[in-house]
């Protein structure tokens, strides 16, 4: 990313959460008894600025400590978010009150019960939504699908694929993470488990020294996991992502192609990002596949889903995607889903199957609110 761009980027990111937080934090303190407030400001500061001391931290000095601060910023981030709607719709109430009076006058002669009411209400709200969000995020959903191809599959008459999107590797989802995910990938007995990028969180200093690449040896798999990278292997370093992930049998497609048994093509492409992070551009699709003869299945990962036309303008019989994680946390799955032609799930478009996964990950939070974290399970059926 070029030093202006990030400048800018980041300085939007910082002051927009900066914003948000001064005003939830303002809002707070004004319930907070007064002998209070002194160390409630304190105490609500370094919460707010927890996460992002923990990532800067983490480059130079890693240790459980930065752990513990990137654990508690990822948690405040999604009570911030629920914290600040409650908080924007109690105003939207009140201005509408202001011209349409409609809020009983008890509330008015007795404000300081009230806003301790209200305080009440959006900390029992802003809780029981947070721990169930963080619940549901370890509760991994497996998504069978059946599809047909109308193409001769060499020597097979049916692939089974398992594919993940999204799992966000690091200091929030480790060991007992990828305990389930694996577990989950092997009770599905898969022919191919393809992997659509953003494995690694951000630096890969977590999984080395968790030694989480490991985990991987134990996925069994008759022709081996394929991956493509994602937007968060370049934000962390794509090169020493790869490398450490490869000497756990995890085989890279990188605008590449490659014939599987003399069965089926699978096909992967770079993360559109890598314009961002690095001088390089991605390939074209039609010279990725220039060699490749389309009578067979050709299955593809390209884990941002834009542009899905090209996928069937150049005879991909199968898409997948991720990255969206369905907005991860509610109500932003209704953005999300506005962004993309295709933000969750399965769709097809003439002769091609796309499917988007939620992710069984998470960015930031490890809260879920707007789906379930998820595995699919695809049997690919060829013609006889």
């Amino acid at each position: 990313m070029k030093i202006s761009q990030a400048i800018i980027f980041f300085g939007t990111v910082f002051l927009v959460y900066g914003s948000i937080n001064y005003y939830i934090i303002r809002r707070i303190v004004s319930v907070v008894p007064d002998t209070y407030k002194t160390l409630a400001i304190i105490i609500l500061a370094v919460t707010a600025s927890s996460f992002v001391l923990g990532r800067i931290l983490e480059n130079y000095w890693y240790s459980y400590l930065v752990d513990f601060l990137i654990w508690i910023g990822s948690i405040w981030i999604a009570i911030m978010f629920y914290t600040f709607l409650c908080l924007v719709i109690v105003d939207l109430l009140r201005l509408i009150n202001h011209f349409i009076p409609f809020i009983p006058k008890v509330f008015a002669e007795h404000p300081l019960k009230a806003r301790n009411l209200v305080a009440v209400i959006i900390f029992v709200l802003v809780t029981s939504t947070v721990v169930g969000g963080i619940i549901n995020s370890r509760m991994i959903a497996v998504k069978k699908y059946n599809l047909h191809l109308d193409k001769n599959g060499g020597n097979l008459k049916s692939l089974r694929i398992v594919m993940a999107s999204d799992l966000h590797l690091g200091n929030i989802y480790g060991h007992y993470f990828m305990y389930d995910f694996v577990k989950t990938i092997n009770s599905l007995k898969p022919d191919v488990v393809l992997l659509a990028g953003d494995i690694v969180d951000e630096d890969i200093a977590p999984l080395v020294r968790e030694n989480l690449g490991e985990k991987f040896d134990s996925i069994k798999s008759k022709y081996g996991i394929y991956a493509v990278t994602g937007n968060h292997e370049f934000i962390g370093g794509v090169e020493p992502a790869i490398e450490y992930l490869t000497k756990h049998g995890i085989k890279f497609l990188r605008d590449t192609s490659v014939f599987v048994d003399n069965s089926f093509y699978l096909t992967g492409r770079e993360d559109r990002d890598i314009t961002r992070f690095t001088s390089k551009k991605r390939k074209p699709l039609d010279e990725i596949l220039s060699g490749a003869d389309k009578s067979f299945p050709i299955i593809m990962m390209d884990h941002q889903p834009f542009n899905l036309e090209q996928a069937e303008q150049n005879g991909i019989d199968l898409q997948l995607s991720g990255h969206t994680h369905n907005g991860q946390l509610w109500p932003l799955n209704h953005i999300v889903d506005k962004v993309y032609e295709l933000a969750w799930g399965y769709k097809r478009k003439s002769d091609t199957h796309y499917y988007v996964s939620c992710g069984v990950g998470g960015w930031g939070p490890p809260v879920r609110t707007g789906s379930r974290p998820e595995i699919i399970k695809i049997n690919l059926h060829f013609k006889e």
